[in-house]
């Protein structure tokens, strides 16, 4: 049986579509209206996918075109020239602090307690940041692989972001394996999911994709 022709015209086309949008703008608009509060937020990205650590940058930047002063510490890549530092430190040094205490991936340094050592200043540095209310956004660049390997107690990070961490402070956390204790106090978790990644197809990391 053939189906019959759509004989609807351009303009009902057009007026049903605005009917809908209307009336999805009118539940948007009443949803929008409850939502009035501000506070600083605990925000974790973790997964295996990419966009970790980039997703938090973009919220740096954020803040600078804002006017907004705020700060990174980077607790794995510190020895990496990555273009976010060369960015931040040489264009927008009096609104973003950027401290890069990390000697780079564990099973570069083979050495546990200097991993720690690193580890533990990074997060006193850390603490200091985030402590300073004049700043509104501190992001703590690859903590949850500290916090994976031990280099740091979980607990304490955790009691301090719920007890210390001034009310309208933003604090992001980045790095695959967030552990559930810090999961549990985010009001922002976002997972990156990998689905394909070129490393595994024998391409390396590159400058303006990966770093």
């Amino acid at each position: 049986m053939t189906p019959e022709p759509d004989t609807k015209t351009a303009e009902e086309t057009d007026a049903r579509h605005a009917t809908k949008m209307a009336k999805k703008k009118a539940a948007r608009d009443k949803i929008m209206a409850t939502k009035s509060g501000e506070k600083g937020l605990i925000i974790v990205h973790t997964g295996a996918g990419k966009g970790k650590s980039s997703s938090a940058f973009g919220m740096i930047v954020r803040c600078v075109a804002h006017g907004l002063p705020c700060a990174v510490v980077q607790f794995i890549k510190g020895a990496w020239d990555t273009g976010e530092r060369r960015l931040l430190t040489g264009h927008f040094g009096d609104l973003c602090q950027f401290h890069a205490m990390g000697e780079g991936f564990t099973w570069e340094t083979q050495d546990r307690a200097r991993d720690i050592a690193a580890a533990r200043a990074g997060w006193e540095k850390a603490k200091e940041l985030i402590l300073d209310e004049s700043l509104r956004m501190v992001v703590l660049d690859e903590i949850n692989i500290a916090l994976r390997y031990d280099y740091l107690d979980i607990a304490e990070v955790v009691e301090f972001l719920t007890t210390s961490k001034p009310p309208m402070t933003h604090v992001v956390l980045t790095g695959r394996n967030a552990k559930e204790e810090l999961i549990e106090i985010a009001d922002l978790v976002t997972e990156m999911t990998l689905v394909k990644h070129p490393f595994r197809s024998g391409i390396k990391a590159q400058a303006g994709v990966e770093f």
